[in-house]
């Protein structure tokens, strides 16, 4: 059940802070249950004249929808690792606008990663998990579930809705509740395609930004901000497509299991187990610790995408800058990874520049990989194949965005005589259903998407 704060409002103004700034405001004529504990299991609305505080996991149930008004605030209660879990069938509608963000985040005054858990959402899309021997359920990560199943998520149906998260940020979310079972800034499970994600910003996260456990989902408009350890992770059969993305990295800071933009497995064995993951990235710009070749930054930063484990995700019309390592394709455990070369793991349109180590392969059997006399020539012969559209840059300046390594006011925008500012292609199938544009990465020239909604400090 959900506590009530004690206490009343009083006549008169008072002050709301929203989105960082303060207004003056009429309080409703009524008493307002802010603190949120237990489980939710009716309809609620979350006020835009309130602050809400998460005290301990919060669960979604029941069938019910939570929804947020734009403008909207809800803290992590500190101590008490507070966070939000829409189960199975329920639903969050939390649909924001550019000029008013709904705003998840940390109730401190000095705010640390991790102060509170993150959001969870968990749907009946497919997934390649397996449950106390039932195949297509999973258990998600962290310590969710509990002993009425509410941490569950996966089934049967690829259009299943989890709701709405639009214009949405996510602040000093995650913990590790036992290594390698961390709650991320943004969790899905087997969430389905009629969910609508756009337009959300996470924001130091203590473990990953985004993390997708099978499941169908579309998202677009995602922002990934001085994260602890990985960007944009996909595991267990998640088939969604995601468009236009941006990741910035704090140089200094990296996870002891080594941070890298994207990281993708089929499943932790690296089995052949279906679905496959083979999740489809579009228009992505991240940036890596390396502002210039010269920058070392945090030595657990590693590669701009991994993808291993017989993982058939794909990568079109992006950017990659600045990682020790540009793009990674490791063969070496279950499925060898490059048994998806070619047919349904593909890398064209995209940039990889300033990465002193560009392309790396360790390769598995298939023998329709090009053979050279050595891996890393292998690997250089399938990224450069002229069909693909690929382009290996020495500096991050010669791709030519106006300011993506200023931490404080990031600049995404391609120049007007960027190598990024045309040549996209949307002529792959994989691409089918995203918006076709001519320019690589996130954002076209003098593209706002990215601005007025977000926060960069």
């Amino acid at each position: 059940m959900l506590a009530v704060l004690a206490g009343s409002i009083t006549t008169g103004c008072r002050k709301i802070e929203m989105d960082g700034d303060t207004k003056t405001t009429t309080p409703p004529s009524q008493n307002e249950n802010t603190i949120l504990e237990g489980r939710i299991t009716e309809n609620r609305i979350l006020k835009a004249d309130y602050t809400y505080k998460l005290r301990g996991l919060v669960y979604v149930t029941n069938g019910a929808v939570l929804t947020i008004e734009p403008g909207t605030k809800i803290v992590g209660e500190t101590g008490q690792r507070g966070g939000l879990i829409i189960t199975r069938n329920a639903k969050i509608s939390a649909d924001g606008t550019a000029d008013k963000p709904i705003v998840f985040t940390s109730e401190s005054s000095n705010p640390q990663r991790g102060d509170w858990a993150g959001i969870v959402l968990l749907g009946n899309a497919p997934t390649n998990a397996s449950y106390n021997g039932q195949a297509g359920i999973g258990e998600i990560e962290g310590g969710i579930n509990n002993s009425d199943g509410l941490g569950l998520y996966g089934g049967t149906n690829p259009a299943d809705n989890s709701g709405i998260l639009r214009y949405v940020r996510i602040e000093y979310a995650g913990y590790a509740f036992l290594p390698d079972k961390e709650i991320n800034g943004l969790t899905f499970g087997g969430v389905g395609n009629q969910t609508v994600v756009d337009y959300v910003q996470v924001s130091y996260a203590n473990d990953d930004s985004f993390e997708w456990f099978g499941g169908t989902v579309n998202c677009k408009h995602l922002i990934s901000f001085r994260t602890l350890d990985d960007d944009f992770d996909t595991d267990n059969g998640f088939s969604g497509k995601v468009q236009f993305g941006i990741s910035v990295r704090d140089s200094a800071v990296a996870d002891i299991s080594k941070s890298e933009a994207f990281e993708s497995d089929n499943d932790a064995n690296g089995s052949s187990l279906t679905p496959q993951t083979s999740a489809v990235f579009s228009n992505m710009t991240v940036m890596g610790p390396k502002a210039t070749l010269n920058n070392n930054g945090n030595s657990l930063f590693v590669w701009g995408a991994q993808i291993r484990r017989n993982s058939s995700i794909s990568l079109f019309n992006s950017i990659i800058m600045g990682y020790p390592v540009g793009l990674f394709i490791d063969a070496t455990k279950g499925v060898p990874t490059d048994n998806n070369i070619p047919g349904s793991l593909f890398v064209q349109n995209t940039i990889i520049a300033g990465c002193p180590t560009s392309l790396l392969f360790d390769r598995g059997t298939n023998a329709n990989v090009p053979t050279t006399p050595n891996t890393q020539a292998t690997i250089s012969v399938w990224f450069n194949t002229t069909a693909y559209g690929n382009s290996i840059l020495t500096n991050n300046a010669e791709v030519g965005l106006t300011g993506p390594f200023n931490y404080t006011n990031p600049d995404f925008n391609p120049t007007a005589g960027s190598a990024a500012a045309t040549g996209a292609s949307f002529g792959n199938t994989k691409l089918n259903g995203l918006s076709s544009v001519n320019y690589k990465g996130a954002c076209a020239v003098g593209d706002t998407w990215w601005k007025t909604w977000t926060r960069f400090m």
